[in-house]
């Protein structure tokens, strides 16, 4: 049989199409474009007009329940700047790539595709526009809908065809350090050297991992001095914080919280804190077996995996059930290798069908 007869090509064009209107988190203008183009595939696909709204500032679809039972969770906002994806549409074989393709656009196809066979005063689809960068403007609503509906199911993409039942949360944090310049080869000792201090902070930081717990603690971007002869007066740390534990989470931001310079006169700031809070197996348990219920009854099976990357899962998971990755199989995120597997668009579609019909039984 020839592939392009096995295909979905109705999805296929819809991707494309979603693709192709490309839509980086910091472009307002592209994200809002690609939120009408949204709202146009969905009259074409359910014959429904959805809802599109600012958020803060931001573009957000709604299609479905004013007060959902099941959040179908998406986000369309891409980490590639415009014309940074080249080829930006390409298909071979059973592989279609394309900038934001894995990561998360055919998700929404395929949650689009599945709104068709939902009730649709029980179900809604959301799709929010900067997830990328931390949904600082969505969370809120994220968090609102996922208190009063009995499951969120996050389009986020599968890892290896697994559903994500667990992520790390994040933390993010700046340590910077002010001390006293001085002539590098005249009088050094008049000084505090900031670079000193930060190197010693940096050595703190690393002990604060805990590899039984899968806690990291890294420290990423430095900047420290002025001028190769004086005394750096000024420096700074950037530190990327994880663990997959709520607990583990609160003991590396007292500790970081706690840092102290050695010398008495230098002078330490500490800001940020957690981003994401951890998505707990807990939380994601019961549907996970939903889900393979779900599966089987379609004639598939489905894996299940952890992984270190955040997503709006976590912020759905403090408030009720969740489960993520249930969106394209495929691999590349944030990639130039970014790529989804065509055949796999309607098989997932319709295991998301079956999901939502077995939760709201």
């Amino acid at each position: 049989m020839n592939l392009r007869q096995t295909i979905p090509m109705d999805m296929l064009e819809d991707l494309r199409a979603l693709v192709e209107c490309e839509s980086p988190t910091e472009d307002l203008a592209a994200c809002r474009k690609v939120i009408d183009l949204s709202n146009t595939l969905s009259k074409k696909v359910t014959g429904i007009e959805a809802r599109t709204f600012e958020e803060n500032g931001r573009p957000v679809f709604w299609l479905g329940a004013k007060n959902p039972k099941v959040v179908l969770l998406c986000h369309l906002d891409t980490v590639w700047p415009i014309g940074s994806f080249t080829p930006i549409w390409e298909v071979k074989g059973d592989t279609a790539r394309g900038p934001g393709c894995y990561d998360m656009k055919a998700g929404f196809i395929q949650a689009l595709y599945a709104m068709k066979e939902l009730d649709l005063e029980k179900v809604a689809l959301i799709a929010t526009t900067d997830e990328e960068t931390g949904s600082e403007t969505s969370r809120p609503l994220i968090e609102k809908v996922s208190k009063e509906a009995s499951a969120v199911l996050v389009l986020e993409s599968a890892i290896d065809g697994k559903v994500k039942v667990g992520r790390k949360g994040t933390a993010m944090y700046r340590i910077t350090i002010h001390g006293r310049a001085a002539h590098a080869g005249l009088e050094p000792e008049k000084g505090i050297n900031a670079t000193v201090e930060i190197a010693k902070i940096v050595e703190q930081l690393i002990n604060l991992a805990n590899p039984q717990t899968g806690t990291t603690v890294v420290p990423t971007l430095m900047k420290s001095g002025t001028t190769t002869n004086t005394v750096p007066a000024l420096a700074t740390l950037e530190i990327d914080a994880r663990s997959f534990q709520v607990k583990e989470m609160e003991r590396v931001e007292r500790e970081i919280k706690s840092l102290r310079p050695s010398h008495p006169e230098a002078r330490i700031e500490i800001s940020g804190g957690i981003n994401r809070p951890p998505l707990e197996e807990k939380s994601t348990s019961e549907l996970m077996k939903l889900c393979k219920v779900s599966a089987k009854r379609i004639g598939i099976e489905i894996g299940s995996a952890v992984v270190g990357g955040a997503s709006d899962g976590n912020f759905a998971g403090i408030h009720t059930r969740v489960l993520d990755g249930l969106g394209a199989v495929g691999s590349g995120a944030h990639a130039l290798t970014e790529n989804v597997s065509i055949s796999h668009l309607e098989e997932r579609s319709k295991l998301l069908v079956e999901l939502v019909r077995e939760i709201l039984k």
